[in-house]
């Protein structure tokens, strides 16, 4: 089957807003957290009575843009269970949850946990983890690239284990396990989604290749998302694995408008001090999925093209309008 045939198949999700990466939040409620909870909720509830598949929450404790250090931000798994008992149809997940901020038998239990409270609709999205400043802020030990990637797959291992296995053991380098009961099980059997994401291709790819239903790619151009999809093809073949059980996700920042104007007064608005207006739209994956409809519409089918099945769309200018226009005038028409 062809990428393009698969277009059927196509799944849309959003990032929520967290505090930071507020959207368009009036500006005396940019740094009010019961504010920007009450929007959370509402894009969440939007989103689930839209024709959006899933809502993905960010997996950080401080922000990483030094515009946004000291802002609000609320923790992943913390806020996703509040949208679980609110929404009744839209999937949720981590964009993406860091391996290292949790032992894997106890990320399997709140997980298994969060599928039971939103009825079989929880994703995990992990990865190796990144943010050296984070880790050190909140004590954590910020290991080698390719010491985090082994414990990625380690977790992943004993993350499947606990989902299936009546009693669960393992032993690793890095985490061990005894006779471990997970109960309740997910309601998604035999277990939730698992998407893996990060970019390295000589080993975090390997682990995608091992473990993953889905890879997803942040902030990656069409070409790039090529190269990982070849990539991956040909670590799956080396294991064995029918490289084409694996799904391909990206995601993508995106400033939608009625017209070229008003989307370049939301561009100024957002764009960050610390780049020109030129460097921020280049940020922005050279402005693919910034513009009109029709020309976001055009973006994303180069993405088909290349074999993306799933977007994550991180809304830039984020409120009810920008919502309701990308589903009407870009989901509708691919």
């Amino acid at each position: 089957m062809s990428s393009r045939d698969k277009t059927n198949n196509l799944q849309f999700g959003l990032t929520i807003p967290q505090g930071w990466r507020g959207g368009d939040l009036p500006l005396e409620e940019e740094n009010n957290p019961v504010k920007q909870y009450e929007f959370s909720k509402s894009v969440a509830i939007a989103a689930d009575n839209l024709s959006f598949h899933s809502i993905y929450a960010y997996d950080h404790l401080i922000p990483h843009y030094k515009d946004d250090i000291g802002k609000n931000i609320f923790e992943c798994f913390t806020l996703l269970s509040s949208i679980a008992a609110i929404t009744n149809k839209i999937k949720i997940g981590q964009i993406v949850a860091c391996n290292s901020y949790r032992n894997p038998s106890l990320l399997a239990k709140m997980l298994s946990t969060l599928d039971v409270i939103s009825n079989g609709r929880i994703e995990l999205g992990i990865g190796a983890g990144w943010y050296e400043q984070e880790y050190i802020a909140y004590g954590y030990d910020f290991r080698s690239n390719i010491s985090r990637i082994k414990q990625l797959d380690e977790s992943l291992s004993i993350i499947k284990a606990m989902w299936t296995a009546k009693k669960a053991s393992f032993e690793g380098k890095y985490y061990t396990i005894k006779e471990a009961i997970c109960n309740p099980k997910p309601i998604h059997k035999p277990y939730p989604v698992i998407m893996v994401g990060g970019e390295g291709e000589r080993y975090l790819l390997k682990v995608v290749a091992k473990h993953a239903d889905r890879y997803n790619l942040f902030f990656g151009s069409p070409d790039l998302m090529k190269r990982k999809i070849s990539i991956l093809r040909d670590h799956c073949n080396t294991i064995g694995r029918d490289a084409n059980e694996l799904q391909y996700s990206v995601v993508l920042p995106c400033i939608i408008g009625e017209s070229e104007d008003e989307v370049y007064q939301s561009l100024v608005r957002h764009k960050r001090n610390d780049k020109t207006l030129e460097q921020y739209f280049q940020y922005l994956v050279g402005g693919i999925t910034v513009g009109i409809p029709e020309k976001i519409v055009k973006g994303l089918n180069e993405y088909i093209d290349v074999g993306v099945s799933h977007f994550i769309i991180h809304f830039i200018n984020l409120n009810m309008q920008s919502l309701k226009m990308f589903e009407s005038e870009v989901m509708s028409k691919i």
